[in-house]
């Protein structure tokens, strides 16, 4: 993920809001305990998906991939007073440890924390969001996508991480193999960016963001 110069990076992190102690705990903490702590959104993107939600003050939100609650706790803070956030993720052996940072927040009766498939749970959400964001397994962003795109309100936003894949998918070389993930993001941002019923903007930041606002 980290394909931009380090010191561009350094210096848009130090010239952003810091994050708040208890958010700098579960960082310093899931890079400490958990695995694969690269997937945390961390201080930057972090500071994005808070200030996107507080410019909105959504009254919902879907976030697929929960992973140890970084993101969503990020997006709560924008939430309307009598906002929720529902929150997926299909790990249960996350459980015990995400939701402890969950009890600890200041949105702790805000936030809704499911632990299943989220392609089967999303059928049974009756709902309208003003934001979604996915950021789980890549291979099935298309049907997270679809399966999403009726409960958003119009004029609100389905934001897709992690679409620019470490850079993989500015480096195709003619002759050069493919792998699955990358060609799946690869079509994934093919079809946000030619969908007629969104307008789309691909952010640079961290491992890439796709918004995409419904019409």
């Amino acid at each position: 993920m980290d394909f931009l110069p380090k010191n561009i990076n350094d210096y848009s992190e130090n010239h952003t809001s810091p994050e708040g102690d208890l958010l700098a705990r579960l960082n310093r903490e899931t890079h400490a305990k958990i695995l694969q702590a690269r997937m945390l959104s961390g201080h930057l993107q972090g500071r994005v998906l808070a200030m996107f939600s507080q410019m909105m003050r959504p009254n919902r939100i879907l976030e697929i991939g929960t992973y140890t609650g970084y993101s969503a706790l990020c997006l709560a803070e924008g939430l309307a007073e009598n906002g929720k956030i529902i929150t997926i993720d299909v790990n249960e052996e996350l459980e015990t440890f995400t939701r402890g940072f969950f009890d600890e927040s200041a949105y702790a009766q805000k936030i809704e924390y499911r632990i299943g498939d989220a392609g089967e749970i999303i059928p049974t959400l009756d709902e309208t969001f003003d934001i979604v964001f996915i950021d789980a397994d890549k291979m099935n962003y298309q049907k997270y996508y679809d399966l999403v795109f009726d409960k958003v309100r119009q004029g609100g936003f389905i934001i897709s991480d992690n679409v620019l894949w470490s850079g993989k998918v500015a480096d195709i070389q003619e002759g050069k193999k493919i792998d699955r993930d990358t060609q799946n993001l690869l079509n994934f941002n093919k079809m946000c960016h030619d969908d007629p019923r969104t307008e789309n903007l691909l952010m640079p930041i961290r491992d890439g963001l796709m918004i995409s606002r419904k019409l």
